[in-house]
């Protein structure tokens, strides 16, 4: 079981760190859903903490259809975030008729060779996930998708991450799950759905908004749930 962890800053990152996060997601403008943070950021947190770092990479929040200057924009980031050593990054990119947009990502994930790529939760917006899945499985440098079954919260939809883990069985994808989870109900979900990787934000913070510092006890107390799944 891996535990992804939200950070927004340094002190996030050690603290993350310190309760036992395997990985962490990088990111700026957590009520916005999350951008791309400053590559000062990048370069202090990948040099500082030993647990994977994955950099969000969305040049804006209108939405997640990009024109080509966005892609551009998108490039230089991948590139910097390369050149500071981040592990993978987290990325996705939509149609104007809402399905995933190939042209970007075959624009893009060369510039990503060598690390892990997380197709993020605009695969939430797809009508049709499966077959939004097959497409992604064209692209094995795409090494994981965040999702939470579609646009409701990951526990409202534990049927359909269970379809999405089902189809990804065997392949080059792992199915990340996250929006809505609790510490409270995981073991539930995770029963549920044969997910093998979870992902926090606002629920192991204080007063679990997503503004606010994490919580150092609500996190370790999920890390320690997750023990008994055994680390993988």
């Amino acid at each position: 079981m891996i535990l992804e962890v939200i950070a927004t800053c340094m002190d996030d990152a050690l603290k993350a760190e310190a309760n036992g996060a395997d990985r962490l997601e990088l990111i700026t403008a957590v009520t916005e859903g999350g951008l791309t943070p400053g590559i000062g950021l990048v370069r202090q947190v990948v040099q500082t903490v030993r647990i994977p770092v994955h950099v969000m990479v969305r040049p804006h929040s209108r939405s997640f259809v990009y024109d080509d200057f966005d892609v551009k924009t998108m490039q230089a980031e991948i590139e910097a975030v390369a050149a500071a050593g981040a592990a993978g990054i987290v990325v996705g990119a939509l149609t104007d008729d809402g399905r995933i947009d190939e042209k970007a990502l075959e624009a893009l994930l060369p510039s990503a060779e060598g690390m892990q790529v997380t197709f993020h939760r605009a695969f939430d917006e797809l009508d049709d996930q499966p077959t939004g899945l097959r497409t992604l499985l064209r692209y094995p440098s795409i090494t994981r998708v965040l999702t939470s079954g579609g646009p409701q919260p990951a526990p409202e939809a534990a049927p359909a991450i269970r379809r999405l883990v089902e189809a990804a069985e065997g392949t080059s994808l792992r199915i990340l799950a996250g929006n809505g989870l609790t510490p409270e109900s995981i073991e539930s979900f995770i029963e549920q759905t044969g997910v093998t990787e979870v992902h926090f934000g606002s629920a192991v913070r204080h007063g679990r908004s997503g503004l606010a510092p994490i919580d150092p006890a609500r996190l370790r107390a999920l890390s320690d749930r997750l023990r008994k799944y055994g680390r993988s």
